[in-house]
């Protein structure tokens, strides 16, 4: 996978600004806030874009046509396969494959996550999302302006995700309510401790890579962890807020 978010162990520390004087560390500042704020927007306006499809999708009959034919797979795993092109094509791709790739990911994450609709009431659902972006908010935030060090944390969550899937198959064949319930907590915490970590990650790549020619890839992929934080947390919450049909 590409080394993009890599930070190197003799970059400049977290949350430091250069030590040149009071314009210099200014406009660092202002660089960084571009910088997250454009993360910041790219991930929102993916969001956004995933909840418009899937709310199509759902109100026009689509994903109900869908559901019980072999199609149904390919909405489900191509999310992945985008992640994956990304990732490990990351640095052959110029920024525009990047971003036509990153549009198309989130429309089809949203024909994806139609199917919630048939399971689970609008209004748990609208509740839920609601209750992931406070959520998401308070949690990115602490990791932005948190001055304690939380690369730390990074193997363990990598791990805990590792965990989950595994966890999620094993389940698929078990069937267990409890084992359902366990899952589901855990995906919880772990997604929130992503939130607070890769915000952090974010922000502390800034300081070797503003004035580089990867800033507009790195905006986006920057975006792409981001939104796969947010969406993960909304699906495991769901599990727990959601009304049933």
């Amino acid at each position: 996978m590409a080394d993009w978010n890599d930070t190197p162990r003799n970059a400049q520390r977290f949350g430091s600004v250069p030590r040149a004087g009071g314009a210099v560390a200014g406009r660092y500042d202002e660089g960084l806030r571009k910088y997250m704020l454009s993360i910041y927007n790219h991930m929102a306006s993916a969001v956004l874009l995933t909840g418009i499809v899937a709310l199509i999708a759902a109100n026009t009959g689509i994903t109900l046509a869908l559901v019980g034919t072999p199609l149904i797979w390919l909405v489900m795993l191509a999310p992945l396969g985008f992640v994956l092109a990304m990732s490990f094509g990351l640095n052959k791709m110029s920024q525009g494959t990047l971003n036509v790739l990153f549009w198309s990911y989130a429309a089809v994450m949203g024909l994806s996550l139609s199917t919630i609709f048939l399971v689970y009431t609008g209004q748990s659902i609208a509740t839920t999302f609601f209750a992931t972006a406070g959520a998401f908010a308070g949690l990115s935030l602490y990791g932005y302006t948190t001055k304690k060090d939380l690369s730390g944390f990074g193997s363990f969550l990598v791990m805990g995700v590792i965990g989950l899937i595994i966890a999620s198959l094993i389940n698929l064949f078990v069937q267990s309510t409890a084992f359902s319930f366990v899952i589901s907590a855990l995906g919880v915490l772990i997604f929130a401790g992503l939130t607070a970590y890769d915000t952090q990650r974010l922000k502390e790549q800034y300081t070797y890579l503003r004035g580089t020619e990867f800033m507009g890839k790195a905006v986006i992929m920057g975006a792409l962890n981001l939104y796969l934080d947010f969406i993960n947390l909304f699906m495991f919450l769901l599990r727990f807020m959601g009304s049933r049909e």
